[in-house]
This record gives C-alpha cells, sequence and structure tokens, in this order.
C-alpha cells in the first residue's frame, strides 16, 4: 500500500492533466477488413498501473516503464507508426514524429484507450504491468488512521490482453510479457501463452523489472523460439525483439 507524499501527489495530479484525448485516426479500417502494409502500426503498453485505496493511496508494483518506453522509442525510430499508453512512470520517450503518447493510471483507464486504439493498429507489445487485483470498492474520500485493523477486500482486474482476443482482426498480432521466477519461466510463460492466444511472448525473470537490463526469451504460437546471446541493455533488447516480431510475422521495412 503507497501514500504518495505531497510532492508525489502534486506530480500525479500533473500527470492526470497531460492525459491526451482518445486516438482518432483520420481513416479507420473497413470493418472485417485486412490492410496489406508494408511496415506495422505498433500500438505498445508500458509502466504500473495505480488502483485506488481510497482518495490518496493506491496499490501500484514497481515497474519503471523502461522496456515499453525502449519498444516505443525502436519502433518510432525505425519510421513506424507508433502509439504508447503509459502508466503512472517518471519516465518519458524520446519525442518523435511518428510517437504518440497517451497516458493512464488504473486497469480501467487503459482498458478505455486499448479498445480505443487496437482497432487501428497491427501489433500490440503489452509490456506494462498490469495488477491483477484492485481493492473494492475504493472510498473517494481518505481512510482515516485509527487503533483498529483495517482490512483490504480486493477484486480481479478484467484480463486485458485475453479480451482483445475475439476483438482482434486475422491479420492483428498480440505480443504479451511473462514475468517468473527464473526456474519456471518458460513453463510459464508457454502457459500463458497458449491461455491467452497470443502470438507471441516476451519471457523474462523478475529481477529484469525496474533494472536497465533484460534477459529474453521471446516464444511464438508456432513452438519457435529465439533468445538474444545473454543479457541486453533494454534500448538493446528492443532493437532485438522487433527485429525477431518482423522476421516472425513476416513483415518487410
Amino acid at each position: 500500500m503507497t501514500e504518495p507524499s505531497q510532492s508525489d501527489a502534486q506530480s500525479d495530479a500533473q500527470s492526470e492533466d497531460r492525459v491526451e484525448p482518445p486516438f482518432e485516426p483520420n481513416v479507420a479500417p473497413p470493418s472485417g477488413a485486412s490492410r496489406p502494409r508494408v511496415w506495422p502500426r505498433v500500438l505498445i503498453t508500458a509502466g504500473p498501473t495505480h488502483e485506488p485505496i481510497d482518495s490518496v493511496r493506491y496499490l501500484a508494483n514497481r515497474s519503471s516503464g523502461k522496456m515499453g518506453i525502449a519498444l516505443a522509442e525502436a519502433s518510432s525510430a525505425r519510421g513506424w507508426t507508433t502509439t504508447l499508453l503509459l502508466g503512472p512512470s517518471a519516465l518519458r520517450p524520446a519525442d518523435s514524429s511518428h510517437l504518440t503518447v497517451h497516458r493512464f493510471r488504473t486497469t480501467a483507464d487503459l482498458q478505455q484507450l486499448l479498445s480505443q486504439s487496437w482497432p487501428h493498429h497491427d501489433w500490440l507489445i503489452m509490456a506494462a504491468a498490469v495488477a491483477d487485483y484492485r481493492p473494492k470498492p475504493a472510498p473517494e474520500v481518505k481512510i482515516r488512521r485509527t487503533s483498529t485493523q483495517m482490512t483490504l477486500e480486493l477484486e480481479p482486474t478484467p484480463d486485458l490482453l485475453a479480451a482483445l482476443a475475439a476483438a482482434s482482426r486475422p491479420d492483428q498480432r498480440r505480443i504479451g510479457f511473462a514475468l517468473e521466477p527464473a526456474d519456471e519461466l518458460i513453463q510459464r510463460a508457454g502457459d500463458k501463452l497458449a491461455r491467452k492466444s497470443l502470438d507471441a511472448i516476451v519471457a523474462n525473470p523478475i529481477e529484469t523489472m525496474d533494472s536497465d537490463r533484460i534477459t529474453a526469451h521471446l516464444l511464438f504460437a508456432g513452438g519457435r523460439r529465439a533468445e538474444p546471446a545473454g543479457s541486453l541493455l533494454k534500448a538493446d533488447a528492443a532493437i532485438w525483439l522487433l527485429d525477431a516480431f518482423a522476421e516472425g510475422f513476416c513483415v518487410k521495412g
């Protein structure tokens, strides 16, 4: 449970003020139609979610958003149309004419942005660390300290990545991330890949959270695996992953 300091609260309020309006493309694809493209339009999520306990406290995790931001920077640097959905992170991507950034705070915020943005993209790279549970319900006032024990009731959050399976076009590709203990990493990532009907999943051990480096294992739905030569800086891993996705999904350009 986190209670923000006054400076944190001011920063959060400013972050909320910077949330951009929903993504509105100039041309929407026909319903059910596929668009042949030389390069993909990429939708990336990054950072943690903050699930409110009351008007000032929230449940959060240690995700920094570094990996998702690195992917967004690498994607836009290629000239690919890229949208980054960024949670409450102190980090910001480098400016690019090919990159659009929208901010979210809660799982519900991210769910709404995904439903608006996903129909207009070709790849979804779900690098955000979305909360598995949230307080139920969250009062709109600050809970006062007392001498008695307090119990929080938690409810599961929606499985955003799995829910998008039914709403995806045949030409769209959904890529997940699995953060798991090293000794069970590949098995759990493979289970998640199948359970959520993903096209690929990036498996990385828990130690990579908030680190500048990542030891990535890439699993595709068809059974193919790819791994870089050891641990990489996240900026380098982003380039390697985009190359691997493009090869795996047969994208030219």
